[in-house]
Parts: C-alpha cells; sequence; structure tokens
C-alpha cells in the first residue's frame, strides 16, 4: 500500500482520533498510503465507518471505533479494539476536537468542562491508553492537533485557546518524560483548515450577520475572507496538515520531540500593524 514516495509506516498501526473527517480523516488516508493499519476512532461512528470503507476500497486496512474521547472507559476500550485487531500501536493522532464560541464571561461552566474534555482531556485519556503499547512496540510517536489559537488568538474563543495552549503545554512534558523510552511526542499548530469545522463556523457567522450579508451561501465567501487574512491568502486543505503530521511521526522526523509545527501559511509571522498611507 505504500507509494513510491513515503512508504514510512509499512508494517506499523496507527491511531487517529477524529477520524471521521476534516485533518483526521486526511491524516488517516495519509498514513495508510504510507502503508499503515489505520484505527479510525470518531464519535461519530458512521463517519468513522465510511473512512475505513474508502480505506479498504484503497486496498489498505483500517478499524473503525465509535468512542467518545471525553470518557476514560470510552478511551480504554477504542485502544484495546484496534490492538487486538492489528496486533500492535506505534502512532497516535490525537486530532478530535470541538470550537465553541464566547468570552470568559459569556462562557458557562458546562461550555468551559466539554471544550476542555474533547480538546485537553482526551489527548491525555489517549496518551496515558496508547503509550503503554508503544513502549511494548519499541518505541512509537505522538501527534497533537493544537493551533496558533494556543500562542496568538481572536476575540471571544477563551475556552478554545485554553484548550489549545494547555495541549501545547502536554507536548513539552509528555516528549520529557517518554523520550527515554523511544516515545516521540509533537503538535502541529494549524490556522485556518478547510474543515467541517471550520464551515460550520462560517455558517454560525453568517446567521449572525458577519460579512456582506447573513445568508447562508455568504459562508464560503466568509472562508475566502478567513484564508485572506493568510500571507499565503487561502485556507490551508487538510490534505496539508495530513502531510506534516506523517513526517512527524515517521523516521524521517526520528530527532525531533516537543515541538510545535505551524501550519497558518505565514499567519503566526503577522505583525498586524497597517503601515502609515
Amino acid at each position: 500500500m505504500a507509494d513510491g514516495l513515503s512508504g514510512d509506516l509499512v508494517d506499523h498501526v496507527a491511531l487517529v482520533t477524529g477520524g471521521g473527517k476534516g485533518i483526521g480523516r486526511a491524516t488517516a488516508l495519509r498514513m495508510v498510503r504510507a502503508g499503515a493499519s489505520v484505527g479510525v476512532v470518531d464519535k461519530d461512528g458512521d463517519a468513522a465507518e465510511a473512512v475505513a470503507r474508502e480505506i479498504t476500497r484503497l486496498g489498505g486496512k483500517a478499524l473503525a471505533v465509535a468512542c467518545d474521547v471525553a470518557r476514560g472507559q470510552d478511551v480504554e476500550q477504542a485502544v484495546k479494539c484496534v490492538v487486538s485487531s492489528f496486533g500492535r500501536l506505534d502512532v497516535l493522532h490525537s486530532n478530535a476536537g470541538i470550537q465553541r464560541y464566547g468570552t470568559i464571561v459569556e462562557t458557562t461552566e458546562e461550555l468551559w468542562d466539554e471544550v476542555m474534555s474533547v480538546n485537553l482531556k482526551s489527548a491525555f485519556l489517549m496518551a496515558r491508553a496508547c503509550i503503554p503499547h508503544m513502549v511494548s512496540s519499541g518505541g512509537g510517536a505522538v501527534v497533537f492537533t493544537a493551533s496558533v489559537q494556543a500562542f496568538a488568538t481572536q476575540r471571544g474563543v477563551a475556552a478554545y485557546a485554553a484548550s489549545k495552549g494547555g495541549l501545547v503545554a502536554l507536548t513539552r512534558a509528555l516528549a520529557i518524560d517518554h523520550a527515554q523510552e523511544g516515545i516521540r511526542v509533537n503538535a502541529v499548530c494549524p490556522g485556518s483548515v478547510d474543515t467541517p469545522m471550520l464551515q460550520e463556523a462560517a455558517r454560525l457567522l453568517a446567521r449572525r450577520g458577519v460579512g456582506d450579508s447573513p445568508a447562508e451561501p455568504e459562508a464560503r465567501q466568509l472562508i475566502e475572507g478567513f484564508g485572506r487574512m493568510h500571507p499565503l491568502g487561502r485556507v490551508a486543505l487538510p490534505e496539508e496538515v495530513a502531510e506534516v503530521v506523517l513526517f512527524l511521526v515517521s523516521s524521517r522526523a526520528s530527532f525531533i520531540t516537543g515541538v510545535t509545527v505551524p501550519i497558518d501559511g505565514g499567519l503566526l509571522a503577522t505583525l498586524g500593524v497597517a503601515l502609515p498611507q
């Protein structure tokens, strides 16, 4: 199944959370093309099944697992299913995440807990469940999907930004704790990526009347506007993020651990100050 360019993961087993759509789907497919067998984990079991069928049609091996990644018992069972099916575990891409809006004053305790559970607690639960199996396999690699919002943020995303900042700190901590066991831990920090989550955000903003019109069809124009905020002039594709994830979990990144990699079209390099006219 490995292509001529990058058969980096032949005989490896990977687990991808949020694998039913967006970045997770793209990463699962890319890892399969690099030779891996993949556990596609998603709360939406139908979406996970659809990706697993897509992988099977490509000639790869995949297992769909419905899992609420914010629940420890569900996570333990999902990891057990993947290891039982494929015999080992080498790679974790902890990618599941949600976006919720609000300042800290507007954020309820329930909303804060929801965001932290899905975006940050799930990474802890998955890493805790997966790392012992990686150690048994002789080593492994973990990649968390954080965000540029861990470093610079917009208004009204207090819980989301805090959760992604926590992921960056967790990346460093796990990298140090498990380096001697042959476990590398890194994070990717995307800017705007054309995923179902971004599309839903655009629809929400359109309904609120942001932009020239509040109509639903304006959502795509809003996404194009998000893209223009990036120096490269567009939003990323999920496949572009997947390529970086693949690199980080492959042997080509064998001396890289504890880092966060922006995939942001130059967004974090931008100083938001206009030149005088």
